[in-house]
Parts: C-alpha cells; structure tokens; sequence
C-alpha cells in the first residue's frame, strides 16, 4: 500500500469544506472497497498503455507481458483493455495535436505543499506543450459524472505539476481533463496559471486549519459522501435533525445511545422521502416547479431489433457461440420453484446446505435471538 498524504488532493473536497474532518477521521480505520481495487487495477492497465508514449523502447513482446500479468488480476474485466484503449486515444491524439512532440510523463508525484501541510499526490498523466500544461485525472467509476471545473484534486494537480515544471517551461494556461470512460465523460477546463496560484494562496489558510485540526464542522452530502466518522458525526446528524427532533447537545461523535434514538425516530424517513420524490417529479413533469430541482432524462437502455439475425450476423463474421451466451446454473430456490418441493428434495435435497443469514439490525421487539458473533465465528 502506497504512501498517502493527510490532506490529500483526492479528499480536498471535504477537507476545503469542513476541515476539521481530517483529524476527526482519524479515529477510523480505513477501508479499501472492491470498486476502488478495480479503479486501482484499471490505472495500471492505462498506466502501461501510456508508457508507449514516454518510453518508445519497450518493446511488444514487453508490452504484451507486462499486460498479461495485469489481465491475470482477479477484477479484470475485458471492458477494461476497451476503455484503458480510449484513455490511450485520448492522450495520444492530445500529442500529436501539437506542432512538436510535448513532454509527458505519467503517475507523476506532485508536491503542492506550498500551500497545503505536506501535500503531495499521483498525477496520472501530465502533457506539456509550449506555453500549455495539462493535467489529466483517469478515473474508472461510474457513479456520477466528476467536472474538471473548479475541481480542487485537479487544481492541486495542477499546481504541483506548475511548481515541478514552470523553470523548464514558460507555462501560462493550465488544462484539466476529467477523463471518465465508462460514463462517456470528457471533462475539459482551462485556466490561467495566475488564477490558480490566486486560488492556492485562498486555500492555504483552509488547508492549516484542516492539519490543526481547527475550523467550523461543516456537513453536506458532497464532502460527507465517504468520510469515514460520518455516522457518527453530529454535524451530519444536524442536517436531519429538525426532521427527527433531534437535539445537538455535544461536540464531535455520537454517543451509542444516541445513535439507537435516531434510528428508531429516522424509521420509515427512507420511505417518506420517496414519496418526496415521486411527488417532486411528477409536479416537474406537469410543467410545474420545485425549487431547486428539476427532471431529466435517466440513463436510457439499448435492446436487439432482431437478436437472431443479430447473432447469426455476429457468427458469420468470426465471433464464437461462447461469447454471444452465457450458460449459468439455476439458483436452489429458482430450481425448486421450477421442480416444485417436493421433487426437488427428494432428487437434490443431499446436495444442499442451509447457510446462516448475514446479521441485519432489528428493533429490541423482535422475537428473533439476538446475534452472538462470538458463536457464529465458533461455528
């Protein structure tokens, strides 16, 4: 596991909004989610990609190697080689844009602790050209679309990248480029180098209040979406407490008792605040308003006209039976639906296990046992 720093470019987003976060969170171990490993995995792949362009020597059966032993990685996915392609494109066609060969250089460290307390991070790829510097931030989710726009991991980005390179180049225009294949995004934003050392010199004073740990707690859905205390921090619980009639009495974290009279007053606010929506949107498509919202077009869906001629068209020209199906086992409880009970047991009855339920959190009412971890891990 790399080296990461306290304040990082990657969480500037929270810690620019509620600083004192930084050392809060520091009660909490971290954790590292599947997503972020495929993310992970899928920037060696682009990683290597581009290494073509900074190092022409490697040579193809290199090459082919070194991304073999990627591809042996249990998160790969054949998607990935598609995308890290794109991320590839991008970045070449970028270079050959330019009158001349451009510098580049890949999974840069960047220090921009000039303004921030020990900053420092990764720049997944750095083009200079003349008097222009871009910053290029790979990122493989698919969530929501990330904008380049003010975005305050690029402009840190952006200027450790002017701080390492601004003596060997007369740089005055900084471009960053969001670059999200998996939601089609290519987010491009360009400024001036004086508007982003004005911006650093803003942040500075933030960015001390954040490693002090000093500074107003200041809770949002943006900057508290994956902070690790959020919850227990009473900040977060404040945005709903009006709802829950809740009293903010003490400083930081919630107590455990607390905790259990939120949940039992928050039962059902899922629920209601659907109806919420379901309300808000239908109000908006009648042509009617709601403050601050509005309805869009959801993520649409793609289907065959004719999926045999499809498939017939896909085989003719080469493509195998194997990739075009897929043969999947009927689960236990579809195979019984399908056999009905009583045949299922008696044929496949010696061929099944029960296995425990997950733990799922309950009020004291239920006439369930409570949940003994200790002889379950026996077990």
């Amino acid at each position: 596991m790399g080296v990461h720093a306290k304040l990082s470019a990657s969480s500037s987003h929270r810690w620019l909004e509620c600083p004192p976060s930084v050392r809060l969170s520091e009660q909490f171990t971290e954790t590292t989610s599947e997503y972020a490993k495929e993310g992970t995995l899928a920037h060696h792949i682009g990683e290597l990609k581009l290494a073509r362009l900074v190092n022409p020597a490697m040579t193809k059966s290199e090459y082919t190697k070194k991304l073999n032993e990627l591809k042996k990685h249990e998160l790969y996915k054949p998607e990935m080689d598609g995308y890290t392609d794109e991320y590839f494109d991008y970045v070449n066609n970028l270079a050959m844009g330019f009158p001349s060969p451009p510098f580049i250089t890949i999974e840069k460290r960047v220090d921009f602790s000039a303004y921030v307390p020990e900053g420092f991070g990764t720049s997944d790829c750095i083009v200079i050209s003349g008097e222009t510097l871009y910053v290029i931030d790979l990122k493989y989710g698919k969530g929501v679309p990330v904008e380049a726009e003010n975005n305050s991991q690029a402009m840190l980005y952006g200027l450790g990248a002017y701080l390492a390179y601004n003596f060997l180049y007369p740089i005055k225009k900084v471009v960053m480029v969001v670059f999200q294949p998996r939601l089609n995004n290519i987010s491009e934003w360009e400024t001036t180098k004086n508007h982003l050392l004005v911006w650093g010199g803003l942040i500075k004073p933030i960015a001390q209040k954040a490693w002090d740990g000093q500074g107003e707690f200041k809770a949002g859905e943006k900057q508290c979406k994956f902070c690790p205390a959020k919850a227990q921090c009473r900040a977060y619980a404040e945005l709903y407490s009006p709802m829950l009639d809740f009293k903010r009495e003490k400083p930081e974290l919630l107590t455990n008792a607390e905790i259990g009279e939120l949940l039992i007053k928050a039962q059902g606010l899922d629920k209601w605040i659907k109806s919420l929506q379901e309300y808000a949107l239908s109000e908006c498509l009648k042509g009617n308003t709601i403050d601050g919202w509005k309805a869009v077009e959801g993520r649409g869906s793609r289907s065959w006209t004719d999926i045999d001629a499809a498939f017939t068209h896909l085989q003719a020209n080469d493509i195998a039976e194997a990739v075009l199906y897929e043969k999947v086992p009927l689960t236990a409880p579809k195979l019984e639906k399908a056999l009905g009970k009583k045949e299922f047991t008696a044929l496949a009855g010696d061929y099944i296990v029960k296995h425990p339920g997950k733990p799922t959190l309950v009020l004291t009412s239920d006439k369930r046992a409570e949940f003994n971890s200790t002889s379950s891990d026996f077990k």
